[in-house]
């Protein structure tokens, strides 16, 4: 797991299914436990659940739970087209960022 992850947790992440049809933007204050949340499924009738969203494929650190919250209503005010331009900025393979953590 990267360094500054575990140095600033507060973050806005984005996360899909298998099949990358199913958006999913969140925010957290530890996003190491939020991702396996999500891929353990821990809560069966969660929307992450029902839709197998468990590949992490964009997060940005915040200094704060504020910022985080914030710009997670940016993105998720935005359209499919603009999420998916965010997502390819960064990650154009769509690799699942947390493979390896």
């Amino acid at each position: 797991m990267p360094n500054e992850i575990r140095d600033q947790p507060e973050a806005v992440y984005v996360m899909c299914n298998k099949s990358n049809r199913v958006l999913y933007t969140g925010v957290t204050s530890d996003l190491l436990a939020r991702v396996f949340e999500h891929r353990w499924q821990r809560d069966p009738d969660a929307f992450t659940s029902r839709h197998r969203v468990t590949e992490l494929v964009n997060f940005e650190l915040t200094g704060s739970i504020t910022a985080a919250i914030e710009r997670e209503r940016q993105i998720k005010a935005g359209s499919r087209v603009k999420k998916v331009a965010l997502i390819e900025a960064a990650n154009p393979e769509w690799r699942d960022l947390a493979a390896e953590w």
